[in-house]
């Protein structure tokens, strides 16, 4: 997939937007680090591979269908991508893969588990100040033990109302969160860093959304970023404690 897309009509003129609002804010790459580890494991899977006719770009857009096919049968988190590498492995490599081999493959998704959490810049700093002035409610897809468990290690858990992880972030999750603790979309916002997972499915639900760019931002997250409809803001930042200067 390309490069993330970022639509003419986002601006940096930051509006300023009372208290009371609610605020539902993803986890993985807009709280803390999160992909640049997987993408550490892909570079010494792809390594280890070491494939004699497939460029190293190659093996990767293999593994990127071989995951949009886990996440279809299996959903998010480390036992999917420990799937994605070894069924990857399993159909590039040009010999049986031995036991030996397969131990070596599950030890590169295994390796993402034993990192502490890193905190975005700004995150520890801003999130008391918005939890004191706004409702947190944090709405992160993936593997609810894994995505629990990570939050109980940020320090960021008394900051949040409730917890929110559901198999997919489209647009009848965000209805089903503005029903079950009714949200009025024109004091909703979906703060995240995936136009595909938390901005644009938002927008279409009716909340308001805060797109915050991420570097390293998992590739089968690019879209290109929807507009804001009439009544609806989106905003654009590059840095979590911008938040601060709108809530």
């Amino acid at each position: 997939m390309g490069a993330l897309c970022y639509p003419k009509s986002m601006t940096h003129a930051l509006p300023r937007f009372s208290a009371g609002q609610t605020l539902l804010l993803d986890a993985d790459d807009t709280l803390w680090e999160n992909n640049i580890y997987f993408e550490r494991a892909i570079a010494a899977f792809i390594s280890y591979l070491n494939h004699h006719t497939y460029t190293r770009e190659e093996v990767r857009a293999f593994l990127n269908e071989v995951e949009s096919e886990t996440v279809r049968e299996r959903g998010y988190g480390s036992a999917s991508f420990r799937h994605s590498l070894v069924t990857c492995f399993e159909r590039l490599s040009t010999e049986p893969v031995t036991a030996e081999m397969h131990e070596q493959i599950v030890s590169f998704s295994r390796s993402i588990s034993g990192h502490e959490i890193e905190l975005l810049p700004g995150v520890a700093d801003v999130l008391p100040v918005l939890a004191s002035r706004h409702r947190l409610i944090l709405m992160t897809k993936g593997n609810e033990v894994e995505q629990s468990d990570k939050l109980a290690r940020s320090g960021l858990a008394q900051h949040f109302a409730s917890v929110e992880v559901p198999r997919e972030k489209n647009p009848d999750a965000y209805c089903d969160v503005c029903q079950k603790y009714e949200l009025t979309p024109h004091t909703t916002w979906m703060i995240g860093n995936s136009p595909k997972s938390d901005i644009n499915p938002a927008l279409a639900a009716g909340l308001h959304a805060v797109f915050i760019r991420h570097p390293h931002t998992w590739v089968l997250e690019h879209e290109v970023v929807d507009g804001a409809r009439e009544g609806q803001h989106l905003i654009e930042l590059t840095d979590f404690s911008e938040l601060q200067m709108c809530f």
